[in-house]
């Protein structure tokens, strides 16, 4: 009886988890709309409103299915993994040849569901599931040391190939397709020498694309001149705020402006909704809207909001560790990862430490399928979380009811 009624709370899980996801999830509200401004008065796209009551509805949606993701056993949802990510595959196959890009902004194609307006990024799906067959596979008969080619055909294979098809509209999710997978790989106690052989394989892939993207006609409408101008941008800006080239210095446009951001918050912000930079910093409710928080709300404000995401990363390494099931515990530090590294990459990209790229900040900004994406991902880990139960008040034991899966075909 008590199995059932745990089956259905309303917040099932580590509370303090669910605590944070729901602070960062309201409090997302407010720059988003502040920001969106920027999309009808500059992209000339919708209205403020308009956007802050699509921001809503994902928000909600996002809460509903991560709360949905609890109904079902990580297990069964690693044991499908391996379909899922063919189908992801699939799809990204489909929109090299029909995808689009959305409001002319993102340079990720979208696969848009025929018979609907319903349109979202294969890529970021094919990640999320990507990650997840990995952690299953590398429990799987952990015990046993696998054929050198089942290591390549079923760990290198699906990495090299989810990195191949998102690359060329997409490098930074490439990049962090290789490191996330990578550090999962080291996570699973795969042997070092295939992970010294991933990360040789790794490099030989990215030069050969990299030639073929920038030297040949046989990768059309690439990304790969983007990266190199965007890595020269970065160079420029650390060296100079002078740069010659006019094109250069219209690109260095976004960092300059979200720099000017920064600065103009100072301690305690100008207050919500009083950006005075909004209009004139591109992608100031995506990509860069960290910037926006710290002019709105300033250093406070947004070591606050860095707050929160350190309490949800310590929470997600703490459920991790009270995990017995090997691939319980490596499935939460792996999609913890997955957040802290986007996490990272956008506020990095706003400070102007690493070159600009293309990567939301987690729960906050602008758009559906990354936002969907992280609840998911959440929703696993609390998923996770559900299933440890600490049944000693002084801490003398913990009571195990989950389904170990190590050596489990």
């Amino acid at each position: 009886m008590q199995e059932t009624e745990n089956k259905f709370e309303l917040l099932k899980g580590d509370k303090v988890l669910w605590t944070v996801i729901l602070a960062i999830s309201f409090f997302s509200v407010f720059p988003v709309y502040s920001a969106s401004s920027n999309l009808e008065y500059i992209v000339n796209n919708g209205t403020t409103t308009s956007h802050l009551m699509k921001h809503m509805f994902f928000v909600v949606l996002g809460l509903v299915i991560m709360r949905a993701v609890g109904f079902f056993k990580y297990e069964h949802i690693g044991k499908l993994s391996a379909i899922l990510l063919g189908i992801m595959v699939f799809l990204l196959g489909i929109t090299l040849f029909t995808g689009q890009k959305i409001d002319g902004a993102s340079a990720s194609r979208w696969f848009t569901i025929p018979g609907t307006p319903i349109s979202f990024q294969p890529s970021a799906f094919a990640y999320l599931m990507l990650i997840i067959y990995l952690c299953r596979y590398l429990t799987k008969r952990i015990k046993r040391e696998r054929l050198a080619i089942e290591n390549i055909f079923y760990i290198f294979g699906p990495v090299l190939l989810v990195f191949v098809l998102v690359a060329k509209d997409n490098g930074s999710t490439a990049l962090m397709i290789l490191m996330v997978s990578l550090a999962v790989m080291m996570m699973g106690q795969l042997s070092k020498k295939y992970i010294a052989g991933f990360i040789g394989i790794s490099g030989i892939a990215i030069v050969i694309y990299l030639f073929l993207a920038l030297k040949t006609d046989l990768i059309p409408n690439n990304r790969a001149h983007t990266w190199v101008s965007r890595i020269e941008i970065f160079m420029n800006s650390k060296k100079s705020t002078d740069v010659e080239d006019e094109s250069l210095k219209a690109k260095n446009y976004q960092i300059m402006q979200a720099k000017a951001a920064i600065v103009h918050g100072g301690i305690t912000g100008m207050g919500p909704g009083k950006s005075a930079l909004k209009q004139m910093l591109p992608q100031s409710a995506s990509d860069f809207i960290f910037a926006i928080i710290v002019e709105e709300y300033g250093f406070l404000g947004a070591l606050f909001l860095i707050s929160l995401y350190l309490i949800m990363i310590i929470r997600i390494v703490m459920i991790a560790s009270k995990m017995p099931a090997f691939f319980g515990s490596l499935l939460v530090l792996s999609l913890g990862l997955m957040i802290f590294v986007q996490l990272s990459v956008n506020i990095a990209v706003a400070v102007n430490l690493i070159p600009v790229t293309g990567q939301p900040l987690p729960l906050i900004s602008y758009g559906g399928t990354s936002m969907l994406v992280t609840y998911i991902q959440l929703g696993l880990i609390l998923n996770v979380s559900s299933r440890i139960q600490v049944y000693d008040e002084e801490g003398m034991g913990r009571k195990q009811n989950i389904e170990e899966i190590n050596d489990i075909a």
